[in-house]
């Protein structure tokens, strides 16, 4: 019996059903697409060019205060580790608590 040659076009597989609440998610976000573009429309060219411009500089200045943010809690991280290999240097001096009790007078 011979086989006979797939033909691409005839013998494609099903493309996969999307699960519904992938396509609802999906509708919906082209509806709010299409939302925004429908308003932009109503809008002065200007308008939305300046708009545009302040959301930009808007997510700059964010930007900035995050930046700033983690380079602050990088000093005070490099500061506390600082502290730490402080604390681990001062091995030499007697301990103040240990194995031993001892008791203490006091008038």
């Amino acid at each position: 019996m011979l086989e006979e040659p797939m033909n691409p076009q005839t013998e494609q597989p099903e493309p996969k059903k999307a699960n519904p609440i992938d396509e609802f998610v999906e509708h919906q976000r082209r509806a709010v697409e299409e939302t925004g573009k429908a308003i932009e429309s109503l809008l002065p060219p200007d308008f939305v060019k300046h708009a545009k411009e302040a959301q930009k500089e808007f997510l700059a200045g964010f930007k900035v205060l995050a930046d700033t943010v983690i380079d602050e809690m990088e000093k005070v991280a490099k500061k506390v580790e600082e502290a730490k290999s402080e604390a681990t240097d001062d091995d030499d001096k007697p301990s103040t608590t240990g194995k031993t009790k001892v008791k203490v007078q006091v008038e």
